[in-house]
């Protein structure tokens, strides 16, 4: 299973669209690894420059609406190839959602009062995520920075948890024929 969770990127603002993740013009590439450099290359946001703030990251955290526009996988997969395989908002776009999803993907629903909390305890600080599953079924994405930390419950279950264990639709896909 993919290693959830890691450094944090936060992006501090709603409706990122799939343009934004990946330029359309790099649609034509032929591999998912062909992506990599490009991802979230044309993203307006005060002080984010891709190449300095993206390598490193394993997971965003941001606002409402993400992943909104064209629902092309190819957002998901720009994505994967930078390892980042956790995005935490309020609300996605149903189908870059389902997207996340199907490559095996978490893309985390989370209260609007948590992410709200999230931004404002650990923003501005070098953050370290862990996704953990707690013997009772509870999952919790656990933030820390230094000495601080918090932890946040959510639900994973049915399809999108046999997605996540499978690592994608493929996986999930072979393991029932």
């Amino acid at each position: 299973m993919k290693a959830f969770g890691g450094p944090v990127l936060f992006l501090d603002r709603s409706d990122i669209n799939t343009d934004e993740i990946i330029p359309a013009k790099y649609l034509t590439e032929i591999s998912k690894q062909a992506l990599k450099p490009y991802c979230l290359e044309d993203l307006k946001l005060d002080g984010f420059d891709a190449k300095r703030d993206v390598p490193g990251k394993r997971v965003i955290i941001t606002r409402e609406n993400f992943g909104c526009g064209s629902s092309r996988e190819h957002a998901p997969w720009a994505l994967e190839v930078n390892e980042i395989y956790t995005v935490i908002a309020p609300n996605f776009a149903r189908i870059f959602r389902q997207n996340m999803y199907n490559c095996g993907l978490l893309a985390l629903d989370m209260p609007k009062k948590d992410v709200e909390d999230m931004f404002r305890n650990f923003a501005n600080k070098e953050t370290e995520c862990k996704i953990e599953e707690k013997e009772d079924g509870i999952w919790k994405v656990k933030l820390i920075a230094g000495s601080f930390s918090k932890s946040y419950p959510f639900k994973l279950e049915g399809f999108e948890k046999a997605l996540i264990e499978k690592e994608g639709w493929i996986g999930y896909a072979e393991s029932k024929y």
